[in-house]
């Protein structure tokens, strides 16, 4: 079967971009080096293309409240112009998928992982009642992220005011004279910007953030931002096997809000505590816990590592793995295997690294991003 392309495939390539099979998409996995493509991110503004992702249009009358009987967060305290991380579940309470819900002036948007896409899609539509109409807006809506503590400085915006807009906040305007939803959001740990702009001017739209100091970025360096994030990435830290507990995301869950898919299960294991664990994990410089690597404790298997990669930035092997609660008290020192020999990695509370995002626009000048230590 033939790897999808997005609108900027062709920017991609011009640009020297190391194309990779992603979820089915043949995307950038970087540009000139992961090193350098995360100190875009971390101290001036990276570019990212995340049009594989699914882009949902939820209309009809009862759009919100169908929403709100599938996801585990509470929409009804979702003001217009707002977006909130939300799970889809299953009955057993196992995580489908992690996703972000807009709520515009005129519409319902949900974002979903690129390789969820069409499961998704037939999820919500076998679940929606009469009057509610699920389109996927995917292919005509290129999705553009601009990531870094000078995002702002570098977004060609008109008709808002971006000070204005915040974290997951969202607004109407135009960025390059291309008319799109604006939202403060993204997958990095720093402040910036999601665009939806129409397919048709992406190419426009990524030439003009270059051309403002923007720097191009792979699907590589925002896995190392997002780990370094404590971020989860659906397919790794989280699947049907783990419910919102054990992931670390229990805060997403609001039983008290009524029934929605999962919420019998989900109030049993919140009642009797997870079983396991999600934990940061901190090794050295030269050791990285790889995924699927098993973790120990006293040479007895507690768990695995779900994520794992070198973070240039913290000059450390940094982790996430799924252990048992006895087992996720910070400081612990767990062991695995590492290319063939015994490794050791402290427990960590998460994030590992905590940059511009959420902080006061009025702030982001002065905001001294790097730092030695999580």
């Amino acid at each position: 079967m033939a790897r999808r392309r997005t609108a900027l495939f062709e920017q991609h390539r011009a640009a020297g971009g190391r194309l990779v099979d992603f979820a089915g998409w043949e995307m950038p996995q970087q540009y000139s080096s992961v090193k350098s493509e995360q100190r875009a991110v971390r101290e001036g503004a990276g570019l990212f293309d995340v049009s594989h992702m699914g882009r949902f249009e939820l209309a009809g009358e009862g759009a919100a409240s169908f929403l709100q009987t599938v996801v585990t967060n509470d929409l009804s305290r979702l003001e217009p112009n707002r977006s909130q991380y939300n799970l889809l579940c299953q009955e057993n309470g196992g995580i489908l998928d992690d996703l972000v819900v807009y709520r515009t002036q005129r519409r319902w948007l949900v974002v979903v992982n690129a390789s969820n896409r069409e499961r998704d899609a037939n999820w919500l539509k076998e679940r929606a009642p009469a009057g509610v109409q699920l389109v996927d807006r995917s292919e005509e809506l290129a999705l553009l992220a601009l990531q870094g503590p000078l995002a702002q400085d570098q977004l060609p915006a008109e008709g808002v005011d971006l000070d204005a807009i915040p974290y997951f906040g969202s607004a109407e305007g135009k960025v390059a004279g291309v008319r799109m939803l604006i939202s403060r959001t993204g997958y990095t740990g720093e402040d910036g910007f999601e665009l939806f702009a129409p397919a048709e001017s992406a190419a426009a739209v990524w030439h003009a953030l270059l051309e403002r100091g923007a720097q191009p970025c792979g699907l590589a360096c925002r896995d190392v931002c997002r780990l370094e994030a404590g971020l989860r990435l659906y397919g790794n830290d989280m699947d049907r096997t783990v419910n919102p507990y054990e992931a670390g995301l229990g805060w997403t869950v609001k039983l008290e809000k009524g029934e929605f898919v999962g919420r019998s299960a989900l109030a049993e294991v919140k009642a009797r505590g997870p079983k396991r664990r999600i934990v940061g994990l901190r090794a050295g410089p030269r050791t990285i816990p790889r995924h699927g690597a098993i973790l120990s404790r006293a040479e007895e298997a507690i768990g695995e590592v779900t994520s794992g990669t070198h973070s240039f930035w913290l000059d450390a092997g940094i982790g996430l793995g799924l252990v048992r609660p006895e087992c996720a008290e910070p400081a612990s020192r767990l062991s695995f295997e590492s290319r063939g020999t015994r490794a050791s990695a402290e427990v960590t509370s998460l994030p590992f690294y905590r940059g511009s995002a959420g902080k006061p626009p009025r702030n982001r000048a002065a905001v001294t991003v790097k730092s030695d230590s999580p």
